[in-house]
């Protein structure tokens, strides 16, 4: 058996191919949109991929399922209870995909939502147990999925949490101890709440260790399931419904075109700055939302910015099809193009042109102390803001910014923070494209107000 997985740090996404080294016939699992790695794979195995397997309508990124389909001709396999637009093969529960000597065996297991599947591998080399199961969003190393996610049309997260508990404990648990578990999902992801950092693991293990796997019965198991499931991203839906319909497929080798400055007039075009905080900072255009491509890029373009919006990039010099890339993963297929030079464009007289205020600790205390007409915005997220905040900050987690941000007062200085300085750059950029004006970020964030601590400010 041939086997690889394939894991995005910056969407903590799995999805893997599996090969008969006999037949020479592969299968891939939950494909990401750029799918040249999954080709060049193959091609340096010589194997053919057949099947393109989906776990579930993936709702956190745009699957490559057409795109692989399109390039090799192999057919899209979805559980009998899905519907979507294209063509896709139906997979009954318990159905066998026969590969020669590696099968995969079909296993619906809803819950995360209606259609989820598992598939069971087995290599008849090694004998007749199950080598592994795929089990997409219905269990994770450490937790299972949210089955929150389609409460809005007309799934209840009670029913669905039932439906995951009997996939759980009566489905996947019956599986030998031995079994490998391959995720789709890992720490980071917002489709569950206590991912590990582990991108496998076993049956076994998962028995012994999984809070969710051990709740004692139905009822512990959907209440503490759904207790304390944050808001999801608001692109999740967008997700969602792209990944059951027929839609333009990504094509990854087609170069953006540059885009002059004066050649924008539209209000409407978002201009995305996708350099590091610090270096946007110090000197950018002027209304330009600024997402550092370093981080969790795409999730939070996702969070703060809708989907039909037109996108000019300024980035790095040679990183333009890469923030591009990473947009078109969660289905941001709106770029116009980016911004060739743009440090000339930036130095250039002609350009309006923004810096960004950064305070340390030190004068943020000094503003406390001073009795200074301030509002702290804490951006991060509940988790983080349990543990501990500055005193009187208001909580606004990046997601809800946009809500918050009527209440904001528009007479005070705004001190934005999280825990580095990438979400609160985010932040202030989206703050000031509303017409606040007097907003510094914390530099830093909120480990460098602990450091601080000694000097003990007066509360506002």
């Amino acid at each position: 058996m041939i086997f690889e997985q394939f894991y995005l740090e910056c969407l903590s996404q799995a999805s893997y191919l599996i090969g008969d080294e006999t037949t020479k016939r592969a299968v891939v699992i939950d494909p990401r949109r750029d799918i040249a790695p999954y080709l060049d794979a193959a091609d340096s195995h010589d194997l053919s991929i057949d099947w393109v397997l989906e776990t579930h309508f993936h709702a956190d990124f745009v699957s490559g399922h057409l795109e692989l389909a399109s390039a090799t001709g192999a057919k899209i396999g979805i559980s009998s209870v899905a519907n979507p637009e294209y063509n896709f093969i139906p997979l009954e529960d318990k159905e066998v995909i026969d590969l020669g000597v590696v099968q995969l065996q079909v296993l619906h297991t809803p819950g995360h939502t209606p259609e989820s599947a598992c598939f069971v591998v087995t290599d008849r080399a090694t004998g007749s147990t199950p080598w592994a199961v795929f089990t997409g969003d219905t269990l994770f190393i450490g937790d299972v999925g949210r089955p929150d996610l389609l409460v809005s049309v007309g799934q209840t997260a009670e029913d669905l949490a039932a439906s995951l508990y009997h996939s759980i404990h009566k489905v996947i648990m019956d599986l030998p101890d031995e079994t490998k578990v391959f995720p789709g999902h890992g720490a980071g992801s917002s489709c569950g709440k206590k991912l590990s950092t582990a991108t496998s693991s076993t049956i076994g293990e998962q028995r012994l260790t999984n809070y969710a796997v051990r709740a004692a019965d139905l009822e512990t198991f959907v209440r503490i399931i759904l207790k304390d499931q944050t808001p999801p991203p608001q692109y999740f839906s967008h997700d969602a419904s792209l990944n059951k319909q027929i839609r333009p497929l990504f094509e990854d080798r087609i170069s953006l075109n540059p885009v002059q400055l004066e050649d924008i007039h539209s209000p409407n075009i978002v201009i995305l700055d996708t350099r590091e905080p610090e270096v946007f900072s110090a000197g950018h255009i002027k209304g330009s939302i600024n997402i550092g491509l370093s981080g969790r890029y795409a999730e939070f373009a996702g969070s703060v910015l809708d989907p039909s919006s037109s996108i000019v990039l300024v980035a790095e010099p040679g990183d333009e099809q890469e923030a591009r890339m990473r947009l078109a993963r969660i289905g941001f297929d709106h770029v116009q193009g980016y911004i060739a030079n743009p440090y000339d464009v930036i130095a250039n007289e002609a350009t309006p042109v923004a810096a960004s205020s950064r305070i340390t600790c030190v004068h943020l205390h000094d503003l406390i102390n001073d009795q200074e007409p301030l509002s702290i915005i804490d951006v991060r997220n509940p988790s983080e803001h349990e543990i501990g905040a500055i005193p009187s900050a208001i909580f606004a987690p990046l997601k809800d910014i946009h809500s918050h941000a009527k209440s904001f007062p528009k007479d005070k200085t705004l001190v934005v923070y999280c825990a580095s300085g990438y979400r609160s750059s985010i932040a202030s950029s989206l703050l000031k494209l509303q017409g606040f004006d007097d907003v510094s970020e914390l530099i830093g964030g909120f480990p460098a107000w602990e450091i601080c601590k000694p000097l003990n400010p007066k509360p506002l």
